[in-house]
């Protein structure tokens, strides 16, 4: 191969060389920048799903209250209701202040039934029940069956067919002003104890969260 030749032939492998290197230099700095690009985004959306999915939530979750300890607002507002809180718990063999009409009442509506806590029909219905006008209460699966020495189904049915109207509608009333977000909540009252022998007590209060009441929306 004469020189000329063999240096044409250097020349245009050496071009090839370079404009090879060039390309491959240019799209692995394409593909670099994607990849950083696309490493930015995924971060921002990062961030935007952790404020969505913890901030937000650990703030309701920090608010949330249960709906069996709103009792005490019932009482505060119709302290004429009874308590019907002397029955004995099964695991420490006292009486449990704590289990009271309105509790079971709630509890009923709620985890028995699965009825809407925000509306007065619902809250009629469960009613009904106890006055033997819509469903039959089931002793197996009444609140307090369970945890307490003796069942209260009976008891709280004749407790709450001794009410009067006015004492029903008021119930009713209260409990949808509670659980339909009420925007000046109550103060926790003290409720007294009275039990079989007429006697009563004062009761410490039972502490909730502060704007608990309307926070209790569905």
């Amino acid at each position: 191969m004469s020189k000329k030749r063999w240096l044409k032939y250097f020349t245009i492998s050496l071009v090839t060389v370079i404009i090879g290197t060039g390309l491959e230099f240019f799209w692995t700095s394409l593909a670099s920048t994607a990849v950083h690009s696309t490493y930015l985004l995924e971060h921002q959306l990062l961030k935007v799903t952790n404020r969505e999915n913890s901030e937000y939530p650990i703030k309701i979750v920090q608010r949330r209250v249960r709906p069996t300890e709103v009792w005490p607002f019932v009482y505060e507002k119709i302290p004429d209701l009874p308590l019907e809180n002397d029955y004995i718990s099964k695991d420490t063999g006292e009486v449990n202040t704590e289990e009271t009409l309105v509790s079971r009442l709630i509890r009923y509506h709620f985890y028995v039934k699965g009825r809407a806590p925000n509306y007065r029909f619902d809250w009629k219905l469960t009613l009904a029940d106890y006055l033997g006008a819509n469903d039959y209460l089931q002793s197996s699966v009444y609140p307090g069956n369970d945890s307490l020495t003796e069942n209260p189904m009976e008891g709280d049915r004749l407790a709450i067919q001794q009410l009067t109207r006015s004492q029903r509608n008021a119930l009713v009333n209260r409990l949808v002003d509670i659980f339909g977000g009420n925007p000046n909540p109550p103060s926790i009252p003290e409720v007294e104890q009275r039990g079989n022998s007429g006697g009563s007590a004062p009761r410490a209060p039972v502490i909730l969260q502060p704007g608990g009441a309307d926070l209790l929306k569905p």
